[in-house]
């Protein structure tokens, strides 16, 4: 089975880079299923040449055309793990894109653990490639994102909220989100939302759905 790397969700395509992650955050889609509206977005293997990605972009834009001919299409980084991890293919993929659709909206979903994983301030190398970072606050507290996201390692919950504030210093759009309602959980989303504001971001709340897309 082939790798997919590209795919079609709510008339919008998106990107899935890696399937690894520094979270396992226990409402994850992928804990309760293997696909995406019947896309399997499991890798077989992590080691393909970024090349693969532009020939999956290009052939769903053939095919799905009216996507890319809207007059600000939007395309997602965002699939069954952490897209920032594969960092450089994400930058050339982005690249890509904005060369052949340069009205397009590129949209990045992340955990915020970006500079934590490469040791420096990455957010910079993406400014005139990324247009948005939603970044996964996902609670008010950090000990309640580390019960939610059960993070790979210590400081995770500052490591993100750093990276917001970078995301804003740097000018990049950015919405910071929560997933409420998980086996009926709620959080406390004035606090997150004061949060948000602090660091400058906007604020985006989605509901947990039982059973995905």
């Amino acid at each position: 089975m082939a790798n997919t790397l590209v795919y079609l969700l709510d008339g919008k395509i998106y990107i899935n880079l890696t399937n690894r992650c520094t979270n396992d955050c226990i409402f994850c889609l992928r804990k309760d299923k293997d696909d995406v509206c019947g896309q399997t977005l499991w890798l077989d293997s992590e080691n393909y040449p970024v090349e693969e990605v532009f020939s999956q972009f290009d052939n769903c834009c053939k095919f799905h055309h009216s996507i890319v001919e809207d007059a600000h299409p939007e395309i997602i980084f965002c699939g069954y793990g952490e897209p920032m991890i594969k960092l450089e293919a994400l930058k050339a993929v982005a690249k890509h894109i904005k060369e052949l659709y340069p009205q397009s909206k590129i949209r990045v979903n992340t955990n915020g653990h970006a500079n934590f994983v490469h040791k420096r301030n990455v957010v910079p190398e993406l400014k005139g490639l990324v247009d948005e970072f939603s970044v996964s606050l996902n609670a008010p507290t950090e000990e309640e994102y580390n019960e939610l996201s059960l993070p790979k390692f210590p400081k995770a919950y500052d490591e993100m909220k750093k990276f917001i504030k970078a995301c804003v210093d740097e000018g990049i759009s950015v919405v910071a989100s929560v997933v409420d309602g998980y086996k009926g959980k709620r959080l406390n989303l004035e606090a997150c939302e004061q949060i948000a504001s602090e660091l400058g971001a906007k604020f985006r709340v989605r509901e947990w759905i039982v059973n995905g897309y």
